[in-house]
């Protein structure tokens, strides 16, 4: 049996398929960037494992997350995404999202990509983590965070932002004896 971080759920094929497949793999695509930053914002205050379940559902609902459709989004799609059972229901949530969108798209002009931002922070290397505690936030996961507020983002406190950087890869937290490691 592989041996996996101590925060999955064995018990759940969701969260073993996203621990093996995706958590803490470098992900440069913006598409992909964009998704996981929606959806860590829709997190907070919530366990990953309510955002996985409806992910799918995120998927349909943000239009597979092209950034261009979200930044348009107006009243009409707000309301309906408010009577959408299948996602995390928050006007404010939502609202960020749009305007998350919007900031995101910005810094790919300015960047050329959101890849090239947020990779840069780290001069497009890996994080590995040295210690055996877990943190919650770190001091690039603060510098990042400030910078987006900075930008005009919302949802992106920096304990958010440390769990983004872990699911795009840009930080490796994977237990030293877990088989991704």
């Amino acid at each position: 049996m592989k041996k996996r971080c101590f925060w999955v759920d064995e018990k759940s094929d969701l969260y073993v398929k996203y621990h093996d497949e995706e958590w803490g793999i470098p992900k440069f695509d913006d598409r992909d960037l964009f998704e996981l930053l929606i959806l860590e914002s829709f997190q907070a205050g919530l366990a990953w494992i309510t955002v996985l379940k409806k992910r799918e559902n995120f998927r349909k609902a943000f239009d597979n997350f092209d950034v261009k459709k979200v930044a348009k989004y107006d009243e009409k799609k707000i309301n309906e995404l408010l009577q959408n059972e299948g996602i995390i229901r928050s006007r404010g949530k939502i609202n960020a999202a749009i305007n998350n969108a919007i900031k995101f798209i910005e810094i790919q002009k300015e960047f050329g990509s959101f890849s090239n931002y947020i990779w840069g922070f780290t001069d497009k290397k890996v994080i590995k983590r040295s210690k055996k505690e877990l943190p919650v936030s770190t001091e690039l996961s603060d510098k990042i965070s400030k910078d987006l507020k900075t930008r005009g983002m919302k949802y992106v406190g920096t304990v958010i932002i440390y769990s983004y950087l872990q699911a795009i890869g840009v930080v490796n937290d994977h237990d030293k004896d877990c088989f991704c490691c």
